[in-house]
């Protein structure tokens, strides 16, 4: 179990101010391989991210999940009551989720909101970077919302070593310049939006010089990680990337050699 700290203004590594926010820090068992930042679903940090920092703890990471939708007004109980109405039984109950996502993920979606983001993740990683055993070795994943802000995080902090997106949207083509960092991301093929988009992505990752790699699971939509999500969890594609994701940040978080 990991415990709840607050990130705030005070030693700032860039002198940026973006006030305080919380987030979940999962202890590392056994020899320290890294650091890793894990985002969040559009949910918010609720205790599916928290047992995935706990997973990712048990494989040697120091792991730090921030909330980072809080501050737009979508703590983790409006995400929870978000996703119980999305993927309620009752059509009555779902109609009920859409008014309520327009109203509360409208403030998260404006650019500035984006700017306060992206320097809130960097605070985190100033406050990886100075503790004992880290020694640089820092990466980030994150899942639908939180896949978009690993991209982002990874183009905007070269402190990042790797980053690996579950279905996430990359940064706009300017930003995959300063992306230095090898990508591994995940996608379901039934995920409509996103495998249409993915061709180009390909091809612009490729122009910016960025080692992207990526595994679709056929069978598999939005959120096939998600196991608290009974009507989106694929437990197949779930495992496999689980594997992959750790083979992968052993061989650019932590090498052995």
């Amino acid at each position: 179990m990991g415990q709840m700290i607050t990130f705030g203004d005070a030693n700032s590594a860039d002198g940026t101010s973006v006030g305080e926010f919380d987030g979940y820090r999962a202890e590392p068992i056994g020899e320290l391989r890294g650091a890793l930042i894990v985002i969040h679903e559009i949910w918010g940090l609720v205790d599916h991210i928290k047992d995935v920092a706990d997973r990712f703890a048990a494989e040697g990471y120091l792991v730090v999940a921030p909330d980072i939708l809080s501050h737009g007004g979508v703590t983790p109980e409006v995400g929870t009551e978000i996703n119980r109405l999305m993927f309620h039984s009752s059509e009555e109950e779902r109609a009920k989720a859409q008014p309520i996502m327009r109203e509360k993920m409208a403030p998260v979606r404006s650019p500035e909101y984006g700017a306060w983001a992206v320097s809130a993740l960097r605070k985190v990683v100033d406050y990886l970077e100075l503790q004992p055993g880290v020694d640089g070795r820092l990466g980030v994943l994150g899942f639908c919302f939180g896949g978009t802000y690993s991209f982002a995080l990874a183009a905007a902090d070269p402190r990042i070593r790797s980053a690996v997106p579950f279905y996430g949207q990359p940064p706009e083509t300017s930003d995959l310049a300063h992306l230095d960092c090898p990508v591994l991301a995940f996608y379901g093929a039934n995920d409509e939006n996103l495998m249409k988009s993915l061709p180009e992505v390909t091809e612009r990752m490729k122009d910016a010089g960025v080692q992207f790699d990526f595994h679709v699971y056929p069978d598999a939509g939005h959120a096939f990680f998600n196991d608290t999500n009974s009507v989106m969890y694929r437990a197949d594609a779930a495992a496999d990337s689980w594997t992959r994701t750790i083979e992968f940040l052993r061989g650019t978080v932590a090498p052995t050699s």
